[in-house]
């Protein structure tokens, strides 16, 4: 549903995700995204990413379409409607696996196309936006590894907040929350996020603060993230970094780092900041 949420805006980006720092074969993404305005009411975006974990690796994207309706002007409310196709093949690489060639159950190249689709809802009005995503509509077809595994694998997202200006909005402040409930098994998780953003003359700074906790536990930490980034004219850079508290700490203790580089083409100051 944000496909094209900006008028006159190709946005562009490329980000690398390095979690488990320091291990060997320890799990990295890499994305690139892209999403723009192509009609006056519609936008269009598409992600590709790559991501290997020791033996599995999986290629995959999404291409989305979202429609964007003024409700009233003068109120800045706005509604956008998405939908999404998502694919994905993911890879189990066997070459190394010892007296691999004895079990019949493992070949020489264990892969699966599995594709999905995704719906999308977002509300906004003056500074308070709300957003509701559901994902992996479709059951999955597990027939090429262990039938046991999940069919269902949808899940649920709600995203919001509200942007506070200072200073005649040279300053804002915005705390939001993000909801995600697995409907498999009944697990959910809740990240409470907090950034801070001052407008400058060619773009903004911004800062800010996530923590993601397990619902089902309590209310228990998983992991805390700072983060920073700047968009100066068309160019944008962001950095973060994520520090487990939860058990795994003690064998993930330099964290997972998130870098993002990105440029707008077409950028028009009249263009509502994101």
């Amino acid at each position: 549903a944000y496909a094209g949420i900006d008028e006159d805006i190709h946005r562009l980006r490329v980000s690398g995700a390095f979690q488990w720092a320091g291990m060997e074969d320890a799990p990295n993404t890499q994305t690139l995204s892209y999403d723009t305005r192509v009609w006056e009411k519609s936008g269009i975006g598409g992600i590709l990413y790559n991501d290997t974990n020791g033996n599995t690796s999986q290629i995959g994207g999404q291409l989305s379409y979202a429609h964007h309706l003024i409700i009233k002007q003068e109120n800045e409310q706005y509604i956008s409607f998405g939908i999404s196709y998502k694919f994905v093949q993911f890879r189990i690489d066997v070459s190394d696996f010892e007296n691999a060639g004895d079990d019949p159950n493992i070949g020489a190249d264990i892969s699966s196309f599995n594709s999905n689709f995704e719906a999308a809802f977002l509300y906004q009005l003056e500074k308070f936006f709300f957003s509701f995503n559901a994902s992996n509509i479709l059951d999955k077809d597990v027939k090429v590894f262990d039938e046991s595994e999940p069919q269902k694998l949808r899940n649920y997202y709600a995203y919001t907040g509200y942007t506070f200006l200072l200073e005649e909005g040279i300053y804002e402040l915005e705390p939001s929350l993000y909801f995600k409930y697995f409907e498999s098994d009944g697990r959910s998780e809740t990240d409470l996020n907090f950034k801070a953003r001052k407008i400058t003359e060619d773009g903004y700074l911004w800062a800010g603060i996530s923590g993601r906790f397990i619902n089902d536990q309590s209310f228990k930490p998983l992991y805390f993230s700072p983060m920073l980034g700047l968009k100066k004219q068309k160019f944008y850079a962001a950095y973060g970094y994520s520090y487990n508290i939860n058990e795994s700490q003690a064998l993930n203790s330099s964290g997972t780092h998130l870098l993002t580089l990105g440029i707008d083409f077409q950028h028009s100051k009249n263009a509502r900041w994101k």
